[in-house]
């Protein structure tokens, strides 16, 4: 599975600078939101067809690793 830091990029030059998926202009925040909004990751994948699920589930764990590392 990749890296999460090659996963989500921020460039000041894309959506000036807002995390994105690498080589896409889509923002890890668009996933979080339909998610929150009780979308399934499938639902996510289909409008954004630019992610792959491997990005979007290796992103999803490294936010959960971070969120439970602040945790401890």
């Amino acid at each position: 599975m990749a890296v999460a830091d090659d996963i989500i990029v921020k460039d000041r030059d894309v959506l000036g600078g807002t995390p994105v998926f690498r080589g896409t202009r889509v923002p890890f925040q668009a996933l979080l939101d339909h998610l929150e909004g009780g979308q399934t990751l499938n639902d996510f994948l289909s409008d954004f067809p630019t992610v792959t699920r491997e990005a979007a589930v290796c992103a999803l764990e490294q936010a959960k690793s971070l969120l439970v590392s602040q945790l401890r």
